[in-house]
């Protein structure tokens, strides 16, 4: 493993400090009737654009923050500590719609669509469908050449923020007899004749984050919105997905810190036998080991997205934090909930919305068995 670089400057701990501070105030209070009614509140929304950490990555000539990766797994840390559904919202929006678009765009393609997305439009990333799941690549959206458009037909399953969005990068296949060379990147907005945004999914946990199909019939989109270039939608996906499984080990390290936070300040105040249960060793212990785990899931986080800011290789490491940070989250949630006792399991605390929030995360953007088949292939290879 590289050696960790946890430290933060003084910019990036005002950062810090400055949306847990808005989180506290503003995405806190609201987590457990947002997760009831099962979507997010346009107010906060804009709220969430007012403070930048939509467009943390953007650069400021388009409207954004002009920062790095590491400042935005920040943002979505703090946010998620306070509802990992919003959090979900600003990772999707940073790590792999707006870097997909830095990233792959031509200087006209960031122009129009980062400044979008930096000025209150929301973005999703549409890569799955019923048949490619792990096997990503088994698309079977195809994209058919006609004049200056291309023409979109296909189902998208499991769109995060897909019922808020304006903008949406999709893969098609140009080519299916090529395989994964035919796959092919656009940017698609909602309001071109033929998209439609399915049902939204019911879901276990993150249920205030947007999950939904989305329907292609005919869908023309010029070929000024390729992204990258034809055929070369593998390549785009593949790199995008590897930094956006950095954002999510940020979205689930704030989620743990979360649950945790909760478990500490529950164990101080709640008496049993006469003493506050914190006092208790068997208690002690088992903080003493949510505080380690969170421990090593923050210099995981912290250190790879420095690697990746640096430019230096973290294929690796960003499967290792996804697949780490997501055990983290589900354990410590799930202690906390014992912790908690019985009203744990209640709604009325938000140590069980924690626990359903962890879940999902080990399923998007690679299974725990695909980021450990990662991990083995590049250890063998010696990366």
């Amino acid at each position: 493993m590289r050696q960790a670089v946890t430290v933060l400057s003084d910019e990036e701990e005002l950062f810090r400090e400055t949306v847990r501070d808005f989180s506290d105030r503003e995405v806190a209070p609201g987590a457990i009737e947002r997760d009831r009614k099962g979507a997010i509140e346009p107010e906060l929304i804009a709220k969430l654009f007012e403070i930048g950490v939509m467009s943390v990555e953007i650069p400021e000539r388009f409207g954004g923050a002009g920062g790095s990766l590491f400042l935005a797994c920040l943002a979505i840390e703090e946010v998620s500590r306070a509802d990992a559904s919003v959090g979900a919202m600003v990772d999707v929006q940073n790590t792999i719609v707006a870097g997909a678009i830095s990233e792959w765009g031509t200087e006209a393609q960031q122009e129009e669509f980062l400044t979008k997305l930096a000025s209150g439009s929301i973005g999703s990333y549409a890569l799955s469908e019923a048949a490619s799941g792990s096997d990503a690549f088994a698309l079977e959206t195809r994209a058919v050449a006609d004049g200056d458009d291309f023409r979109l037909t296909g189902r998208k399953l499991w769109i995060t923020n897909a019922a808020e969005s304006e903008i949406f990068v999709i893969f098609a296949s140009v080519d299916p007899s090529a395989g994964h060379r035919g796959i092919t990147c656009f940017v698609v907005e909602r309001d071109f004749a033929g998209f439609q945004v399915g049902k939204k999914e019911d879901k276990l946990g993150q249920r205030a984050s947007s999950t939904c199909e989305l329907i292609l019939d005919g869908v023309p989109v010029p070929r000024k919105n390729v992204l990258g270039e034809i055929g070369q939608g593998y390549k785009v996906a593949i790199e995008t997905l590897n930094e956006g499984r950095i954002g999510i080990g940020a979205q689930m390290l704030g989620l743990a810190r979360g649950s945790f936070d909760a478990a500490l300040a529950y164990t101080g105040e709640r008496e049993q036998f006469g003493q506050k249960i914190g006092s208790f060793q068997a208690v002690q212990f088992e903080l003493a080991r949510m505080a380690t785990d969170l421990e090593v899931a923050r210099l995981l986080v912290y250190n790879t997205a420095r690697l990746r800011d640096a430019k230096r290789p973290f294929l690796k490491e960003a499967a290792m934090t996804k697949l780490v940070v997501c055990d983290t989250a589900e354990r410590v949630s799930s202690m906390a909930i014992e912790l908690f006792g019985g009203v744990g399991i209640t709604t009325e605390y938000p140590v069980e919305k924690r626990y359903r929030d962890a879940k999902p995360a080990r399923v998007y953007e690679g299974t725990a068995n695909m980021q450990l088949l990662t991990i083995a292939r590049q250890i063998q290879r010696g990366t």
